[in-house]
């Protein structure tokens, strides 16, 4: 099969969120290895380049949206006198939107019709084509009208000697570990301190290592702190120590997961490590972790019915259902029962 003329340049738009930004990858390696040397410009969240920093030869631009107006200048800035010959638009949000107006390009590749929102019509002039149900599989047809298919996926994701070593430090070999990341930059999505401790415990008492791990913030602190003090086991406390690359390394070393829909839960599946995930607010079929879901919990069908008197299948792909005690749908019960299926057939 002859590859496609490789386009002369490329942009892509996408500057959140962290799990989303590890599911644009697979569709950069795929673009990679069928043209080696188009230039790629990802304009990029903050936080997400520090991620992928290092991700071969992709240039970013990184666009802070805590700076408001100086932010947009600055952005203005980098791309002046730039054209692209193909931008691909895949982000949805209204600011996202409105910064794709700055990018100057022939070709402007964007989200099926039924997808489209918050005035993303108005910033293509092309679409992929409507199906797909997970994240990573949408993102995988942008491709598409460039004439090439994602036919496998891929990662390896950039970590560092000092950031394994690190790890290797807090995880020396032993037994299996349970990494628990209990925070979600949604706050909604978060399960209760009490029912993750529980699940911990349990973990405990089946011989398992117990680690905490989460960021800098007061919410991730305040969260750990109530899980610790709940827990009757003792665990390993590094929420605030690391650092993007060191937690993926630490993914890398860890047996198994515990996390809602967020970040973590989808770096982890990239660097490998099996997930428990918790999911109610949002459809695990949709956005939990891409290369296996035999392990998570997915009470987003509960969720449509008896918060939105309706079937998930009626719902608009996407949609959340973010609403106080969503979560609670997912039981203690639920995760102990995930947990111990992994657990059995684990080769001790």
């Amino acid at each position: 099969m002859n590859t496609p003329t490789a386009p002369r340049s490329i942009c892509l738009l996408r500057l959140s969120a962290l799990g989303d930004a590890t599911h644009v990858v697979p569709l950069l390696r795929t673009v990679r290895r069928a043209w080696p040397a188009v230039p790629i410009i990802w304009i990029i969240g903050k936080a997400e380049a520090k991620l992928l920093e290092g991700l071969g030869d992709i240039e970013f631009l990184v666009f802070d949206k805590t700076a408001g107006l100086a932010g947009l200048a600055e952005l203005r800035r980098k791309l002046a006198g730039r054209r692209f010959e193909v931008l691909l638009q895949m982000q949805l949000a209204l600011r996202a939107n409105l910064l794709s107006g700055l990018v100057r390009a022939d070709r402007r590749i964007g989200y099926d019709l039924a997808r489209s929102k918050e005035g993303h019509s108005l910033s293509v002039n092309e679409r992929i084509t409507a199906g797909g149900r997970h994240v990573l599989d949408v993102f995988g047809k942008f491709c598409e009208p460039l004439g090439l298919h994602q036919d496998r996926v891929e990662w390896n994701l950039p970590v560092p000697a000092e950031s394994h070593e690190w790890a290797a430090e807090q995880l020396p070999e032993g037994p299996p570990t349970l990494l628990v990341s209990p925070c979600s930059s949604h706050a909604l999505r978060n399960w209760r301190p009490e029912r993750i401790a529980a699940v911990a415990d349990h973990a405990a008492a089946r011989g398992w290592r117990v680690l905490l791990c989460g960021g800098r913030s007061q919410l991730e602190r305040d969260t750990g702190d109530a899980i610790l003090k709940a827990m009757r086991f003792p665990a390993q406390d590094l929420i605030g120590k690391d650092t993007f690359k060191r937690f993926l390394a630490l993914l890398e070393r860890a047996t198994l997961v515990l996390a809602s829909d967020s970040g973590p839960a989808h770096m982890a599946n990239a660097m490998g490590t099996k997930v428990l995930g918790l999911f109610a607010c949002t459809d695990a079929e949709r956005s939990g972790p891409y290369s296996d879901r035999r392990w998570t919990v997915n009470r987003y069908e509960d969720a449509a019915q008896q918060l939105l008197n309706r079937p998930a299948s009626t719902l608009r792909w996407g949609k959340r259902i973010e609403f106080p005690g969503t979560m609670d749908l997912v039981t203690v019960a639920d995760a102990v029962e995930r947990f111990d299926a992994y657990d059995a057939g684990l080769v001790r």
